[in-house]
């Protein structure tokens, strides 16, 4: 089975979904039979590498509230996050643009580290209010993750290295019409838009699975004479 996932690094409710696939999965009696893949989707292509600005300062500037009114709006990120084990620091937080963490992630994928890789530079930003915009701190996650530092900075300072494969995700992801993240896609059949409760994700992949392997239907080829025991009973039959 194979989850696809679209997220960003700077979603808060993509990092919340992803723990609440992650204990999904989990929980899953096939669990080592499920790819989680994830793809590159940049909710503000446009964003600087970082304006100085807080969390809260973007978010009333954007949505034309107060301070005050965007506190109170993270603050409810914030104990939806505490929910599944994590914390978020809002008012240290370092909004930042994510194309270049996306590519990161691209070539930690070709080393096989996506995952510790994409896991470090979520906690980086929500938790440990670091700049994953800036090319020396994204190296350092890097390097923390596994990676050749030198390697990584390579990559980092040639703009157009993994940026075709980060725009084939955004590509696919126009297809499909995702208009918001974080997005679900399992084995190309059903979709989850959002951070759903965790019985959501348990539901879906209970369902994908009984349809890809169904349980075999067998044919009753018995007599109609029962000889049979069940419920520690035992049909005698009778003679003729």
């Amino acid at each position: 089975m194979k989850i696809e996932v679209w997220s960003d690094f700077v979603c808060p409710f993509c990092y919340i979904g992803k723990r609440r696939l992650e204990e999904a999965v989990s929980q899953f009696p096939h669990k080592d039979q499920v790819e989680v893949e994830f793809k590159s989707f940049e909710l503000d292509p446009n964003s600087p590498k970082y304006s100085g600005q807080n969390i809260n300062e973007v978010l009333a500037d954007k949505y034309g509230m107060s301070i005050e009114q965007a506190k109170q709006a993270n603050h409810g990120v914030g104990q939806q996050a505490a929910t599944v084990g994590l914390t978020f620091n809002f008012e240290e937080m370092k909004p930042a643009n994510t194309f270049d963490a996306h590519r990161l992630a691209k070539f930690a994928k070709t080393k096989g580290k996506e995952a510790v890789l994409s896991e470090k530079l979520l906690q980086a930003y929500f938790t440990e209010s670091k700049n994953i915009g800036d090319v020396e701190t994204l190296a350092d996650i890097a390097e923390d993750s596994g990676l050749n530092r030198k390697e990584v900075l390579t990559v980092l300072n040639d703009k157009t290295t993994y940026a075709n494969e980060v725009r084939a995700d955004e590509g696919i992801a126009q297809q499909y019409r995702i208009g918001g993240v974080p997005y679900f896609i399992i084995n190309s059949k059903y979709a989850i838009s959002g951070a759903q409760p965790l019985e959501t994700f348990k539901g879906a992949i209970q369902k994908v699975w009984e349809e890809e392997f169904p349980a075999p239907v067998l044919q009753d080829l018995s007599t109609d004479e029962d000889v049979s025991c069940a419920d520690g009973n035992c049909v005698i039959p009778e003679k003729q």
